[in-house]
C-alpha cells in the first residue's frame, strides 16, 4: 500500500510511504530553485513516484494537511499566496502600508478552520491530483499540529513519551501536548493562535530587519552578542506566562507587534535579540517541564518550527527531569507532508514507529554525473574509488582548503548532513572567512556547524547520550581543550550545533576517519551546499553551476574528483 503525503504551503513538499516504510521525501524548493517554495508540489510528487518506479494510479491513499481559512483562501486565489511570498522574502520594493499588511496577516491567520474550508480545500487538492493522473484514491485531511505530532512521535523510537509541537500557527493552533503510549497518539492540550510563541519570535525577527519565517536563526545567533541580563531585568518578561501547561500571551498579535516595535526602536539590536531569545527559551522550557510533571512522562519528542531554535532545545535538554529527547529533523512546516502521510498510515494500519534516516531525496548515478561532467571543458574530472575519495578529500581539507561534497541521496530537511555539503577545516578561521566572502555570503555573526564522528562527542563536547544528535537539532557547549580545534564551527559563546556521524553514512564517516588520522580530531566544518538565499543543491547540474559561480576549485561528486580550471 502506498500513502502519499502532500503539503502546498510554506516550504511545500511531498513524501511517500510504502507498507510502513518511509520511501521518499523532498521539498519543492529544490526543484524550482525558489527557497521555501509555496504552492502545489507537483515536482516533489513526480520525483517520489519516479523513485518508487510507480504510476499515479498505483497510489491508494493521498493525505494533505491544513485547511484553515487563510490556507483555503490561498488555494482558491493562488496570486495571494505568490504576492505574500514575494512580500515576505522581500523580492519587491518595500510596499506602502507595510504594517497594515502584517496586521491583516495576523488577523486572518488567527481565524482557524471555518465551515466549508475542509470541503473547498479538498476539492482544490483533488483537482490538482486528478490533473497529474491520480485515480481511484482516497483523499485524507490531517490537522496541522497532528501532522507535526506524527513526525515527532512516530520517528522517536519511544514506546511511551510526551509529544510537544510548537510553531507560528496552523489550523488555529500554535502548540499542542500529546502522549504516545501503547501505540496510541492522544492530544491533551492545545494552545490557540493568540498565544503563539512562534508568532512572537517571527514578529521580532521582522522588526530587526530580517525575513520572517526564514531568518529566525539569525536572531537566535545575534542574541549571543549582547551583554547578558538576568530574566528579572528583561523588559519583555511580562509578554508571556506559563502556569502549569497553560501558555498565555499578555497581548494579542496586533498589539504585541506594536509593543515590540516601540521597544526595539530604543534598544540595540543585539540586546533586543537577547531579550526575545531569553523570554522565548524560558517559556518553552516551562511548557516542557510542566508537561513532564503533569503527565509523568520524561521521554520527550518535539516538532514544529519553534524547535529549530537549538538554544531553546539546549535549555530543554538540561532539564533535570528529562530522560530522553528527540527533535524531528525537518521540524518546520516543510516536514508536514511526511507527517500527513505518517498519520494517515497510522489511522489505516496502526503503525506508530518508523526507522528514520535523513537521506530520503533523489540520487543521481555515476553515469549521469559523468555525462554532465564530460560536456563541460572548464572542469577536470577524475574517477576515484570510495577509499580514494575519502582520503583525498581529507587531505585537501587538512591542508586548509574547502571542498564541495555531493554524494548519493539528497537530505530531507534544512540541514546538509554529508551528502550535499561544503566542508572545511574545523580550526581555520581564515578558511571560514573565505567561505563567507566567496560562497555563502552570510551575515558575519552566523556560526557554522561541525560534523564529527560519534566517538568524538564525549571528547569534544559537554555531551550526554540521551538523544539522537545526527541532525544538527541540538546545541552543546564545546569543552575548553577542544575549542582551538573547533573554532571555525563554534559560536561566540562556545556552543556548537553538531552533526554526529556513524554507520548511516559510510563514505562520510570514512572521510572523517581520514581527517582524524591526519589532524588528531575527527571533525570538519560542514555547511549546506548552496549560496545564501538559494536552496541546497539537488542534482549534479546544480552542483556544477554553484562550483563555477563561486569559483570554487575542488569538488567530490559521486565518485569523481573535479577541479575547476577557473577556481581560486
Amino acid at each position: 500500500m502506498y500513502v502519499l503525503g502532500v503539503w502546498d504551503g510554506h516550504d511545500a513538499g511531498a513524501a511517500l510511504i510504502r507498507d510502513g516504510e518511509i520511501l521518499f521525501a523532498a521539498n519543492e524548493e529544490r526543484f524550482t530553485k525558489r527557497k521555501l517554495e509555496v504552492g502545489f508540489p507537483q515536482h516533489s510528487i513526480r520525483a517520489a513516484l519516479e523513485y518508487a518506479k510507480i504510476k499515479p494510479t498505483d497510489v491508494e491513499h493521498v493525505s494533505f494537511t491544513t485547511v484553515e481559512f487563510t490556507k483555503t483562501l490561498e488555494r482558491m486565489f493562488p496570486y495571494m499566496r505568490e504576492n505574500y511570498y514575494n512580500f515576505r522574502r522581500r523580492k519587491m520594493l518595500k510596499p506602502r502600508f507595510e504594517n497594515f499588511r502584517h496586521n491583516l496577516k495576523y488577523s486572518l491567520t488567527s481565524i482557524g478552520i471555518l465551515p466549508l474550508c475542509k470541503e473547498i480545500s479538498s476539492s482544490i487538492i483533488r483537482k490538482e491530483l486528478d490533473h497529474m493522473g491520480f485515480k481511484d484514491y482516497e483523499l485524507h485531511v490531517v490537522e496541522h499540529h497532528t501532522a507535526h505530532a506524527a513526525t515527532a512521535a512516530f520517528t522517536s523510537q519511544f514506546d511511551k513519551g510526551l509529544i510537544i509541537t510548537t510553531d507560528g500557527l496552523g489550523d488555529g493552533l500554535s502548540a499542542t501536548v500529546s502522549t504516545l503510549e501503547n501505540g496510541k497518539l492522544i492530544r491533551h492540550i492545545s494552545v490557540g493562535a493568540r498565544d503563539s510563541l512562534g508568532i512572537f519570535f517571527e514578529q521580532a525577527t521582522n522588526i530587526i530587519g530580517m525575513r520572517e519565517m526564514e531568518d529566525e536563526g539569525k536572531l537566535m545567533a545575534m542574541a549571543d552578542y549582547s551583554y547578558p541580563f538576568e530574566f528579572d531585568d528583561n523588559v519583555l518578561k511580562g509578554f508571556y506566562s506559563a502556569v502549569g501547561t497553560v501558555v498565555k500571551a499578555k497581548y494579542g498579535p496586533l498589539r504585541q507587534f506594536e509593543m515590540l516595535q516601540r521597544i526595539a526602536w530604543k534598544t540595540p539590536r543585539e540586546q533586543f535579540a537577547y531579550f526575545v531569545q531569553q523570554l522565548f527559551s524560558n517559556i518553552i522550557g516551562k511548557l516542557v517541564s510542566n508537561s513532564m510533571d503533569r503527565f509523568g512522562m520524561y521521554d520527550v519528542a518535539l516538532a514544529g518550527g519553534v524547535f529549530s531554535n537549538v538554544k531553546a532545545n539546549m535549555l530543554i535538554r538540561r532539564l533535570n527531569a528529562l530522560k530522553h529527547w528527540h527533535v524531528f529533523p525537518h521540524m518546520g512546516d516543510g516536514g508536514i507532508a511526511l507527517g500527513a502521510a505518517l498519520y494517515t498510515n497510522y489511522e489505516l494500519t496502526g503503525k506508530s514507529k518508523y526507522a528514520m534516516t535523513a537521506y530520503l531525496g533523489p540520487s543521481y548515478g555515476d553515469n549521469v554525473t559523468e555525462d554532465i561532467l564530460k560536456r563541460d571543458r572548464s572542469l577536470i574530472a577524475q574517477r576515484e574509488s570510495p577509499a580514494e575519495h575519502a582520503s583525498h578529500a581529507a587531505e585537501l581539507i587538512s591542508k586548509g582548503n574547502y571542498v564541495f561534497w555531493f554524494q548519493d541521496r539528497m537530505e530531507f530537511g534544512p540541514r546538509a548532513l554529508g551528502n550535499r555539503s561544503i566542508l572545511a577545516p574545523s580550526e581555520s578561521e581564515e578558511v571560514k572567512e573565505r567561505l563567507n566572502l566567496y560562497v555563502k555570503k552570510r551575515e558575519w555573526f552566523q556560526p557554522f556547524a561541525p560534523s564529527m564522528l560519534e566517538g568524538e562527542a564525549d571528547r569534544m563536547l559537554e555531551y550526554d547520550d540521551r538523544g539522537v544528535s545526527k541532525y544538527m537539532t541540538m546545541a552543546y557547549m564545546v569543552k575548553e581543550d577542544a575549542r582551538k580545534m573547533t573554532k571555525s564551527t563554534m559560536h561566540v559563546d562556545g556552543s556548537a550545533r553538531p552533526h554526529m556521524v556513524g554507520s548511516e553514512n559510510a563514505l562520510y564517516r570514512d572521510m572523517l576517519g581520514a581527517i582524524k588520522r591526519q589532524s588528531g580530531y575527527g571533525v570538519v566544518l560542514n555547511t549546506s551546499f548552496n549560496i545564501h538565499g538559494l536552496p541546497i543543491v539537488m542534482n549534479p547540474h546544480d552542483a556544477i553551476e554553484t562550483l563555477k559561480k563561486t569559483k570554487t576549485k575542488y569538488m567530490f561528486i559521486n565518485g569523481f574528483f573535479v577541479t575547476n580550471r577557473a577556481g581560486i
